[in-house]
């Protein structure tokens, strides 16, 4: 489960949103809290190639990524696997925000010219 504030301006940024992210494989559902902007993918995918997409063409922030939540009674026999899991993808998460930073945008500003 992936949940990130994404800056979103009208409906038509959302339905882009909502739309380049299904395209990925492993999607099982997705979520769009409009009055936050707050995005939650569930689903088997990876995370960083989701918010690296994201991020290509809004400002993108990670709230918090974890295993989904079961309703089943057969989360004690994987308790430590997914224990595991999540501190794998934790991990990549850090090393993913230290390797590539929200990017900088520099102005350039030319002189101005004087007769």
């Amino acid at each position: 489960k992936l949940v990130v504030k994404v800056d979103l301006h009208d409906d038509r940024d959302r339905s882009k949103a909502m739309r380049v992210v299904s395209g990925f494989g492993g999607i099982g559902s997705l979520a769009m809290e409009s009055k936050d902007n707050k995005l939650t993918v569930s689903g088997d995918f990876d995370p960083v190639k989701v918010v690296n997409k994201l991020r290509k063409s809004w400002y993108t922030e990670f709230v918090s990524v974890g295993a989904a939540k079961e309703d089943d009674g057969k989360k004690d026999e994987g308790k430590k696997e997914e224990g595991k899991k999540d501190d794998q993808v934790a991990n990549l998460v850090k090393a993913y925000q230290a390797y590539y930073p929200m990017p900088v945008t520099y102005y350039c500003l030319l002189p101005e010219e004087t007769p």
